[in-house]
């Protein structure tokens, strides 16, 4: 006998029926963190070579002065971590892709918590890093009157347009892992939610 959607075992045992449910929840989680792991990956190399590959030339008082990412420290971290954020994305796209093909949706405890810290890692890194670079394009682009220091940017116009553009990628990556890590968070502490659901008698 049932009655919404509740099943009665001979034991008087109410069985509940979420796990076609759940595995459809699972798809679709997994689905949303294979498009945004590919997002990420593709934004953080698109950030990485806007501003790695920005140069420009100029000639002041019959001397050229070349403009480059290297002369800003934040810059190079940023660089640095969209490269590491890449790779990172790369590697857990893989991961993901091999999961869905052998159906395995759900993974142990401790692979969980590994995914889970790293995706706070990577998300706290490019939040760091897009945040000193941005500092750094204000100073550029503004100059600071009190310490004498000029706008580079009205000399070097080209390159600060491509270093913004580089910058803007750089904080979409750093807000879709803000959101990756809410989804493996989500997939690490529904582990604990389905072992308690199993030892209820529900599933």
């Amino acid at each position: 006998m049932s009655y919404l959607g509740v099943g009665v075992s001979p034991g008087n045992v109410a069985v509940y029926h979420h796990g076609s449910n759940l595995k459809v929840i699972d798809k679709r989680v997994r689905l949303t963190e294979v498009v945004l792991r590919c997002l990420i990956c593709g934004l953080a190399l698109l950030s990485a070579l806007l501003i790695g590959t920005d140069v420009q030339v100029k000639e002041i008082f019959t001397i050229q002065k070349k403009a480059q990412f290297t002369n800003m420290k934040a810059l190079v971290f940023l660089v640095v971590a969209n490269g590491i954020t890449a790779a990172y994305s790369l590697a857990q796209v893989l991961r993901c892709v091999l999961s869905m093909i052998r159906g395995r949706v759900l993974f142990n405890k401790p692979f969980a918590w590994a995914i889970f810290a790293g995706d706070q890692v990577m998300a706290y890194l490019t939040l760091a890093a897009v945040a000193a670079a941005a500092q750094s394009a204000v100073l550029a682009k503004l100059g600071q009157t009190a310490l004498q220091w000029m706008s580079i940017c009205n000399i070097y116009g080209k390159f600060c347009n491509q270093i913004g553009e580089g910058i803007a990628s750089g904080l979409l990556v750093s807000l879709s892992m803000i959101v990756l890590s809410a989804i493996s968070a989500f997939s690490l502490f529904r582990l604990y939610g389905d072992n308690n659901r199993k030892s209820n008698g529900r599933w």
